[in-house]
């Protein structure tokens, strides 16, 4: 890197907040070109912290994927606060996102979040593809009157549209200084932390109700394949009850045959490798209230 590029470079943490579900997990995989978070139609699919890497001729956005925010219900939602409350701390700028056609009262609890915030703050307004823009007007009015946003960005990042416009205002707000990352890299978590959220996804997409928030994944081996085999993944999907056990695991193993399915083809893309995947059901009683589970599975460190 020249003396003169090394000058005008920019690199920065950018968070991104927002309720459940707004689209914090489709802009980064947007903006990234990658798909590095899982998504699905369903709340509070994203539980952990995920950072993913975009870097350009003069700038790195390292943008940091948080749980939607919400009032907790029991400790595993306790430790997905803690996570974006960190995050935001850690941030050089914030992003929120939020819905176009909603109020600030609906944002209300993500709002009084930022008060205190004292990096910039810009806010995304999302889904514009679903509503006429004449009525985005006046919700980008009401949360310019917040008083807690450099700059308003209607976009679509399912549709791609306005990103353009968002990485601007994102990348001329970013600290000064060198990459943190090479330039080709696109995300600091292993590829086992991928795959586990691969199968999660696929559970998100094909089960209903409380199966898909009762459930945990984690991956008990990742062995890469000599020349000519696949490598070999077991996972352990860890839920609360006996009867969600049963449902995962369907009729003569076809539930669980299907989810298998669907995720080897899914880490394999992501891979670009044959894998062998071998998923086993187990029960854990309360999992998502007991401490010492989270810190095993990787959601608390304490």
């Amino acid at each position: 890197m020249s003396k003169k590029s090394k000058d005008s470079f920019r690199a920065g943490y950018v968070t991104l907040a927002g309720r459940p579900n707004v689209g914090k997990s489709t802009l980064m995989n947007a903006l990234i070109a990658e798909k590095l978070a899982i998504v699905s139609p369903k709340p509070q699919t994203t539980r952990q912290r995920v950072l993913g890497i975009l870097t350009g001729e003069d700038y790195q956005v390292i943008l940091l994927d948080t749980p939607g925010w919400l009032a907790p219900k029991y400790l595993l939602q306790k430790a997905m606060t803690q996570t974006v409350e960190t995050a935001l701390a850690d941030a050089d700028l914030i992003l929120m996102l939020t819905e176009a056609g909603t109020t600030k009262e609906t944002d209300a609890p993500v709002l009084s979040l930022l008060q205190t915030a004292k990096q910039p703050r810009l806010l995304a307004i999302n889904k514009i593809d679903r509503i006429e823009k004449g009525l985005l007007l006046p919700q980008i009015d009401e949360m310019y009157q917040t008083g807690l946003f450099e700059e308003i960005v209607p976009i679509s990042a399912l549709q791609k549209d306005g990103l353009d416009v968002l990485l601007d205002a994102i990348r001329e707000r970013l600290p000064a200084g060198e990459p943190f990352y090479p330039p080709d890299m696109l995300s600091n978590e292993p590829e086992r932390f991928f795959v586990a959220e691969l199968i999660r996804e696929q559970i998100f997409h094909k089960f209903e109700d409380e199966i898909p928030y009762a459930t945990a994944v984690n991956i008990q081996t990742f062995e890469e394949g000599r020349p000519g085999r696949k490598d070999l993944i077991e996972a352990v999907i860890t839920v609360e009850r006996d009867s969600q056990k049963a449902i995962l695991i369907g009729k003569g193993g076809l539930a669980l045959k299907e989810t298998g399915t669907a995720s080897r083809a899914a880490i394999e893309q992501f891979l670009e490798r044959p894998v062998f995947l071998k998923l086993v059901v187990r029960v854990r009683k309360k999992w998502r209230q007991d401490p010492k589970v989270l810190k095993q599975l990787g959601y608390t460190s304490h």
